[in-house]
């Protein structure tokens, strides 16, 4: 037996950060891994960077949002916490596609840093060459 509920969930992805994000209807609370969203990050920039497809759209005080991250670093958390959201919101209501989309929202951000090769001291880096 399912529960119907008003819940929409979503992944949003970003470097090697996963983020699950939950979207309900509510007063515009947003809670990552239990903690509230200025507790877990504390940098306004990236406060205002994961609160933009809400801004986008002019939905910020009528959703709330639970999310779970795990992996990568905080600035990879703060991008697929976005992908997230933006996913959610388009399955929320699909007229909002238009408008994520345009500002690039919706895409995952597949930059990964690149595998160190074996013989080299980094990705790209080579040891120094001498003639003699």
């Amino acid at each position: 037996m399912t529960l119907k509920t008003d819940e929409i969930w979503a992944t949003g992805r970003r470097k090697s950060a996963v983020a699950r994000v939950r979207l309900r209807t509510g007063t515009g609370k947003i809670t990552v891994n239990g903690k509230d969203l200025k507790a877990y990050f504390t940098t306004e920039a990236i406060i205002g960077f994961i609160r933009q497809p809400l801004t986008v759209t002019d939905t910020e005080k009528g959703v709330d949002i639970e999310a779970n991250l795990t992996g990568g670093g905080l600035v990879g958390q703060a991008g697929a916490l976005r992908h997230g959201i933006a996913r959610t919101l388009v399955k929320k209501d699909e007229s909002l596609k238009s408008v994520l989309k345009d500002c690039g929202m919706l895409s995952r951000d597949a930059r990964v840093k690149e595998r160190k090769k074996p013989g080299q001291p980094g990705a790209r880096k080579r040891f120094q060459f001498s003639k003699r």
